[in-house]
């Protein structure tokens, strides 16, 4: 669903993968330049790899327009690691963000938090067979993405329906919440999952902001009072 303008104190978005055949790079820098906001939080993997062979023109346009942003406009930009990028050291050099693991920030008076959440994705920790089973499930989502590219009806009933994703996107939830509680943080804000979601364990809330390979792409806005939404584009 496309929304004309969004107004917002932090703007959160993840899971661009920047290289990858489905990333909607392209409609995220549309996105970007038709929102006001005062911070852009890129929750992790902005980039699929680090191969710049796959990097297509609209890629590079996204790449070129962030490394500007805080520039022209003077917006600040945080860049959150995600499990896809590796050594972001030289891509850090090139679009002049700093690269960060966490990132703790105040929006009216709540102490809130941004990791891309693949630390507590106990999947990629667990066994051989258990990782292998991740992957292939990963995927074969993946392989309907590319196939179905305008509606993504089939992925997207993938996603729906699928008890990996649910696990996983739970399971993210209940260690961020859990590090939140003993960093004495009111939100947390992870990626990874590609799945939007929240949920509140007391006191803290924690939201998902899904990813921008899918259709709808999804992002967060925290607002000046502290309201935090979870929008589709």
């Amino acid at each position: 669903m496309h929304q004309k303008k969004i107004e917002t104190e932090v703007l959160i978005a993840s899971d661009i993968h920047l290289g990858s055949a489905v990333s909607r790079s392209e409609e995220f820098l549309e996105f970007l330049k038709q929102s006001s906001f005062k911070k852009l939080i890129l929750n992790g993997d902005i980039f699929d790899d680090l191969n710049i062979k796959h990097f297509r023109t609209q890629d590079w346009n996204l790449l070129a327009y962030l490394r500007e942003l805080p520039r022209v406009s003077g917006k600040e930009v945080i860049w959150i690691v995600g499990d896809h990028e590796g050594d972001t050291k030289n891509f850090s050099l090139l679009i002049g963000i700093p690269v960060q693991s966490e990132y703790f920030f105040d929006v009216a008076g709540k102490r809130c938090l941004a990791m891309h959440g693949d630390q507590f994705d106990r999947l990629m920790k667990d066994t051989h067979v258990m990782r292998f089973l991740g992957y292939v499930a990963g995927a074969v989502y993946h392989f309907f993405q590319r196939i179905d590219m305008e509606e993504q009806r089939v992925s997207r009933w993938i996603k729906r329906t699928s008890k990996w994703f649910l696990r996983v996107s739970q399971g993210v939830a209940r260690g961020a919440i859990a590090y939140a509680k003993k960093q004495n943080v009111r939100y947390v804000f992870c990626g990874h999952t590609h799945w939007k979601y929240s949920v509140h364990s007391d006191p803290v809330f924690y939201w998902n902001s899904g990813c921008w390979a899918d259709i709808p792409s999804n992002y967060i806005t925290i607002d000046s009072s502290g309201s935090v939404e979870i929008g589709d584009y």
